[in-house]
């Protein structure tokens, strides 16, 4: 299963503070134990909310508000991409990572096409899989 591993923001993240040289090595490490295990598929940090926008879909309407967005603790500081067995694997792998100070991060699982049922048909899989080889073929 894949699942998306969220590091959720904090006042220091949204500030715009750069972590320090030891978090940094210890994260280095760390990333390197997940790709040496095949866990890792991508991961990233992202600049704060205030270089940022979002986009508010009404009917045919669009709203765009540009950051800085006022809640912390639903803001995204960086995420991981991981390939595991199961949740309780994600949890253990997520147990060893170097953060501290409340650092808060969540796990969920990606949907994958067999979630989808009946209504993603023969044709949506087809497309799918086509994009994703497009993607694929540029990296």
């Amino acid at each position: 299963m894949r699942c998306m591993v969220i590091v959720k923001a904090d006042k220091d993240s949204e500030a715009g503070v750069m972590p320090k040289t030891d978090l940094l090595a210890a994260m280095g490490k760390y990333n390197e134990e997940l790709v040496k295990a095949g866990v890792m598929l991508a991961g990233e940090g992202l600049h704060p909310s205030s270089c940022g926008a979002r986009v508010r879909f009404d009917g045919r309407q669009r709203t765009v508000t540009d950051g800085p967005f006022a809640e912390t603790k639903e803001l995204i500081a960086g995420f991981w991409l991981w390939q595991v067995k199961s949740m309780a694997e994600a949890v253990e792998w997520l147990k060893r990572a170097p953060f501290d100070g409340g650092t808060e991060v969540e796990i969920r699982p990606v949907f994958e096409a067999e979630d989808f049922g009946a209504e993603f048909t023969p044709e949506l899989r087809e497309q799918e899989e086509r994009l994703r080889a497009q993607i694929d073929s540029r990296h």
